[in-house]
């Protein structure tokens, strides 16, 4: 609506044959009685023509006045042009939203740029929990409306298979495994992983060797330990993702980038570019050259890598695949770790401004106004397939980006599984279903929109019937600013209000009456339209859109 109020401006313009520039803007303001749509056009261009800024603006008020967009233009102030559009206006754009349908909102604003985005990459040492599943609504979501606004996306997960803490799940594998064979363990090793998974993954070797592994030498039984362990655990994930509704195009593994020697290059060319010295017996990258707060380990005195030589690894090869953006999404602990990666990006010579990394904050877990404390021993909620499994898939994607992610999440379980209108996924998800439900009762009024007359569109007077219009050709520009600022939660909000403004609309007007064919045709358009919107912004999230509730 912006870019057709500006048009028109700059049409007036020519008309009056006065001299303008573009840099004028077209807002909402923040008073309604100011109009639909102010402009500072006249202020901006007055000067240029030598002309009092409110004169101008009267003579491209009485110019735009002709339109039958424009209810009303009106000068205010020292020059500002606030209009108010006519309902048919908004009637035609109704019809525009109605005639896109699943489309409404896409586009090519992306201009097929690709873009990378890692997400979740939790060490494969156990089942993903609620902090992967924040991450997994996050990225999946970002995914879709990058998708859809013509970008070109690809999800990836990375996987750090390799490794210290690899090594102590294969050893806490083992222990079980023994375990099952009678030897007695007093006291499990405090840094080995403790969960009832390593148990069960320890029977499931257990029930496909037998007794044989004990027979191998220590370092090929570990190894057997940890492939499988590995691989088990994998196949948990992967299955755990896809009850979520996440997909990933890539699975990158540590140990493939290992393998194929791209530590060694990573490491070759911060050599080359004199970024590194010995010391100790170690090899240190000099990142304290790049902004870090002080130089950094890369292989220790042992000769064995750090952590921090994969990921440097890892990054290089996605700068390699040629990406326009790649965007991280860690924990909040990672905050001081990302000032040495950026410093390694620059370092090997690329462009640290195609890397954006996006922190996600804690979840909190609440159940009958009580936070649940994190303890798998204790038998709370933690992982993610529990959290689907308790309050269920639609809920719980919902919840995990209903808030900014630089915000703590407060997950109340109990409201997510309360079918109420104070759950927000139900009350958006009863709008469509509420809708669909008007349809089968205008079908037996016999009501439809077959040969539908758009000019019964001009019935719709009602001040509620215009803003939910509004509301509905907001949805484009919506879907473009989070695209722009990594925000899903804007569409959580935009959808809750959007069907908080149909339950209020048909709670006081009613949609079908036999006696108003014409006026039910008009409404029954309306609403079939926004039952649209709704279902592309549920499908965006990831959420069922359901017909019955």
């Amino acid at each position: 609506m912006k870019n057709k109020i500006s048009k028109d401006i700059t049409n007036s313009l020519k008309k009056l044959k006065l001299k303008y520039n573009d840099n004028f803007k077209v807002e909402i303001p923040n008073d309604p009685e100011h109009g639909d749509f102010s402009s500072n056009a006249a202020l901006i261009n007055a000067k240029l023509n030598k002309m009092n800024p409110r004169e101008m603006a009267q003579k491209m008020a009485e110019a735009l006045q002709k339109k039958r967009d424009y209810k009303k233009v009106e000068v205010a102030g020292p020059g500002f042009l606030n209009f108010t559009m006519s309902n048919s206006f908004y009637h035609k754009f109704l019809i525009k939203i109605h005639n896109a349908k699943e489309e409404w909102g896409s586009s090519n604003y992306g201009q097929k740029k690709k873009i990378l985005i890692e997400f979740v990459s939790a060490n494969p040492t156990g089942p993903l929990n609620v902090v992967s599943a924040r991450a997994a609504a996050y990225g999946d979501t970002m995914y879709r409306i990058m998708n859809f606004l013509g970008y070109e996306p690809f999800r990836e997960f990375y996987v750090n298979d390799a490794g210290n803490q690899v090594d102590i799940l294969a050893e806490s594998v083992e222990l079980r495994y023994r375990e099952l064979h009678g030897d007695k363990i007093d006291e499990f090793p405090s840094e080995a992983y403790h969960g009832e998974y390593v148990k069960d993954l320890a029977a499931k070797l257990n029930a496909a060797e037998g007794s044989k592994l004990l027979h191998y030498s220590e370092k090929d039984r570990l190894e057997k330990m940890k492939n499988f362990a590995l691989e088990e655990l994998h196949k948990m994930q992967l299955e755990s993702l896809q009850k979520f509704g996440v997909d990933f195009e890539n699975w990158m593994s540590e140990k493939k980038l290992r393998q194929e020697g791209i530590l060694e290059e990573a490491l070759s060319y911060l050599a080359e570019a004199k970024c590194t010295y010995e010391n100790d017996d170690a090899v240190w990258f000099c990142s304290s050259k790049f902004g870090d707060e002080k130089d950094r380990v890369l292989i220790k005195s042992d000769g064995n890598p750090t952590y921090f030589v994969p990921d440097i690894a890892y990054h290089l090869t996605k700068y390699q695949r040629g990406f326009d953006t790649m965007i991280d999404v860690l924990g909040p602990d990672h905050h001081g770790y990302v000032p040495r990666l950026k410093a390694a990006i620059q370092a090997l010579g690329l462009d640290v401004n195609k890397l954006e990394v996006v922190y996600l904050q804690h979840v909190n877990l609440f159940s009958g106004g009580k936070q649940v404390k994190m303890s798998k021993r204790a038998g709370k909620i933690v992982t993610m397939d529990e959290v689907i499994d308790e309050v269920g898939k639609d809920a719980a994607r919902y919840f995990f980006i209903d808030r900014r992610p630089s915000s703590h999440l407060n997950f109340d379980l109990e409201l997510a599984k309360s079918a109420s209108n104070e759950n927000p996924v139900y009350y958006i998800q009863y709008a469509h279903a509420r809708i669909s439900s008007i349809r089968k009762k205008a079908k037996k009024a016999k009501i439809n929109l077959k040969n539908f007359d758009t000019k019964l569109l001009r019935k719709l007077t009602l001040n509620e019937e215009t803003e939910l219009i509004k509301k509905m050709i907001e949805f484009p520009n919506i879907l473009q600013g989070i695209a722009n600022a990594r925000e899903p939660h804007r569409l959580a909000t935009y959808t809750h209000e959007l069907a908080g403004m149909f339950h209020k609309y048909y709670s006081k007007y009613p949609i079908i009456n036999e006696k108003n064919p014409e006026l039910s045709k008009a409404r029954l358009y309306l609403i079939l339209t926004l039952q649209t919107v709704i279902r592309i912004a549920l499908k965006l999230m990831g959420i069922s859109a359901p017909d019955k509730m």
